[in-house]
């Protein structure tokens, strides 16, 4: 038996031996060659009839998954997405708005016509139907094409590609690659996505995922994003050169958001959530060609009105209790205006404003409505308004002082803070833990607050603004 290097003992010799086994590169070669001798078995008794169309798969994916290539790809892809959800979610957005204004003229004659109350018109036209109407045109054009996409890339066998790239990064970071499809669902709806961290199996790397999804902008959020890039961050551009910057800028926010979801990932993997990663093995599918019009069609119905069918559930008692706080008068002032005052010099700090952080914290049901109830507390006529364009949208919020730093770091508020009361009543279900659900509000809505003082007092050292 050969001897031991130098003073060290066998148990230690063992030890470090353990260790070496239990590298992340070790586990990878023994994986790559369980792969390699597993195809070339395959390749000795199985007969592929149709050998260009495996050859083409192949090729594709040297392109799709190389560690040069694929990131960037990757990101393109994103930005074509959002691109083309914002360019072809405007003039049906405008219309829907149209509409309802249209008919809220009819709804408010009908009101007169039978003499009701200006309390009850308030409650049901200005604040049920007014911030229904708005979540409707809002959010269900750019849903009607968001998830469609999304849906064809799906399909056609992209999103395995994607996850098979962000594995890497998720093993570095001391979670699951099953992370990042989890990941992509919160794109779509973060209260979903929670519930899709079942196909998780560690415990450890499954509340991993519940405690970062949120760092990805769902559905609620992405009107945000986009309305505040538009009017702020693409000032000066119009045209294609103005969605393309609009659809830059939000890329950007994303990146940010999975930058973030990896960042603490790491930090609770060395702290709250020691452990090492587990390995999954992904097959990665042949790319087909989609059934586009089975494929739109499910997307949409199965996605897009379901995600809009909670909205509204969660949006109108929510439109129903700003209308209530704006008109009831304490004092000289609305119950809103107490509130508002309170929040204002925290807010200030985070270079917001009260009026601000009063609609995140009354938009706790639903991320769909923060915008309403801000304009409804701007305006201050104790209803949620429709505006008629976004050059009228913006003299609103200059009127109120805002500069681009103001809506930057309410796009980052927006993208970070506590998630929506759907999302954290799923979260409790997952985990049943108070603990844990705290942690899921408490960890995302100190981040935002953090940030967005970072860059307020930044901004006034540098004279920023």
């Amino acid at each position: 038996m050969s001897s031991l290097p130098g003073n060290i003992d066998r148990s230690q010799f063992l030890r470090r031996k353990a260790n070496d086994l239990s590298t992340a590169s070790l586990q990878d070669d023994i994986i790559t060659s369980a792969f390699s001798h597993s195809k070339a078995l395959c390749n000795e008794v199985v007969s592929v009839k149709d050998q260009n169309k495996l050859l083409h798969t192949e090729k594709l994916d040297k392109i799709f998954t190389s560690k040069i290539w694929g990131f960037p790809i990757m990101l393109s892809m994103l930005a074509v997405v959002i691109y083309l959800t914002i360019a072809g979610a405007n003039i049906p957005s405008s219309m829907l708005a149209s509409f309802f204004g249209w008919l809220e003229g009819y709804l408010t004659l009908g009101f007169n016509a039978i003499h009701a109350p200006d309390w009850l018109h308030g409650i049901l036209v200005l604040g049920l139907y007014r911030g229904t109407s708005w979540v409707i045109s809002v959010m269900l054009p750019p849903m009607a094409i968001f998830f469609p996409m999304f849906a064809i890339l799906e399909n056609y066998g992209y999103l395995p590609r994607v996850a098979f790239n962000m594995d890497r990064l998720f093993k570095k970071s001391g979670a699951h690659g099953k992370q990042s499809l989890t990941m992509a669902m919160g794109f779509g709806c973060n209260a979903a996505a929670i519930m899709s961290t079942r196909i998780i199996e560690s415990p450890r790397e499954r509340m991993l995922a519940i405690l970062t999804n949120n760092f990805v902008p769902c559905n609620g959020r992405w009107p945000t994003l986009i309305l505040l890039a538009s009017i702020f961050m693409a000032a000066g551009f119009t045209g294609a050169a103005g969605t393309l910057v609009t659809a830059a800028v939000v890329v950007s926010m994303v990146v940010f958001g999975i930058i973030v979801t990896l960042a603490v990932s790491w930090v609770l993997s060395k702290t709250a959530l020691k452990g090492v990663p587990t390995h999954y093995t992904l097959e990665l599918p042949p790319y087909r060609r989609p059934d586009f019009i089975n494929t739109i069609v499910r997307a949409t119905l199965d996605k897009s009105v379901f995600v809009l069918k909670r909205a509204i559930v969660i949006a109108a008692p929510a439109g129903v209790l700003t209308w209530v706080l704006a008109n009831i008068i304490i004092g000289d002032t609305s119950m809103l205006m107490h509130i508002v005052n309170f929040l204002d010099p925290f807010a200030q700090q985070l270079g917001l404003d009260g009026f601000i952080l009063m609609a995140f914290i009354l938009g706790l049901p639903a991320n769909e409505i923060v915008l309403p109830i801000l304009l409804m507390g701007y305006l201050s006529t104790g209803a949620m308004i429709e505006v008629e364009d976004l050059d009228s949208l913006k003299q609103i919020f200059i009127d109120q002082g805002w500069t681009w730093i103001t809506a930057l770091n309410m796009m980052l508020f927006s993208l970070l803070h506590f998630p929506c009361g759907t999302t954290l009543i799923n979260i409790f279900k997952e985990t049943k833990s108070k603990k844990w659900t705290f942690l899921a509000f408490a960890i995302p809505t100190g981040l935002a607050v953090a940030i967005t003082f970072t860059i307020a007092q930044l901004a006034k050292v540098l004279g920023w603004g």
